[in-house]
């Protein structure tokens, strides 16, 4: 039998905050598997109105989208399973999901509610009600080295916005964790460095004007495919309110 191939990252959780850590880990080279089962909770949203740098807003789906086709274009991998068990092992964790084994050095857990998957680590669990969060620093770490959590299951607010602020800053404490040479995740203009006689420092990048206004060529056209139409998904609707419906239905 093939062993398992072992991952520098696994996300657990496939919606704003674990494609935003996605982004900064695989930026840095770290070979980055983003494990997703369901669908994010920001699919129920309307329209999108309070993240920056859209004026009128953003069709929430669209936004999901645009994110994780960032994350794959910076080198993320998706596999659609479900994690049923995070355990250790000598070189980081054996990751249980219903289509196999996953193994990987770091976990940022980034699903919620469901965390019972974690429930044979040291972990630290705040149960409120029906929903479950998992203990960390202010940086992002569990009890567990080398896991992690980001956005709502580590009890931030729910807002998307402060999900990819989340995501980013966890995947930012992974990198300088690891033993990975990292800096800042910067592109700067040719001879911002190196014209000060310094190196490009680690995670850093200068560029040409030829490519500078090259990526903005092709960022402008990639922008624009993204909004010639609308998005074809309508909201999901709250399970609660579907029961409701479909019992009223009938």
């Amino acid at each position: 039998m093939t062993e398992a191939p072992r991952h520098d990252v696994l996300v657990v959780g496939g919606g704003v905050a674990g494609l935003t850590a996605g982004i900064f880990t695989a930026r840095a080279n770290l070979d980055t598997l983003v494990v997703n089962h369901g669908e994010s909770i920001l699919n129920r949203n309307s329209h999108l109105e309070n993240v920056p740098g859209f004026p009128a807003g953003i069709n929430s789906r669209l936004f999901l989208d645009m994110t994780r086709a960032q994350a794959a274009r910076n080198g993320c991998v998706f596999t659609d399973e479900q994690v049923l068990a995070v355990e250790r092992d000598d070189a980081g964790f054996v990751v249980n999901t219903d289509e196999g084994i996953l193994k990987t050095t770091y976990v940022i857990v980034a699903s919620w509610p469901d965390s019972t998957y974690l429930d044979g680590l040291d972990v630290e669990l705040d149960k409120r009600g029906s929903k479950q969060y998992v203990g960390v620093d202010e940086k992002g770490r569990t009890d567990e080295e080398g896991l992690y959590a980001a956005g709502r299951i580590a009890a931030k607010y729910h807002q998307t916005v402060v999900s990819a602020g989340h995501g980013a800053e966890v995947a930012l404490t992974l990198i300088h964790d690891s033993d990975v040479p990292f800096y800042n995740d910067w592109v700067a203009p040719e001879g911002y460095f190196t014209e000060r006689g310094r190196e490009v420092p680690p995670g850093c990048e200068e560029i040409s004007e030829d490519e500078r206004e090259r990526r903005e060529r092709q960022s402008l056209e990639l922008m624009q495919s993204y909004f010639e139409e609308p998005h074809p998904d309508e909201p999901t609707m709250h399970p609660s309110v579907v029961a409701k419906r479909r019992e009223t239905d009938e």
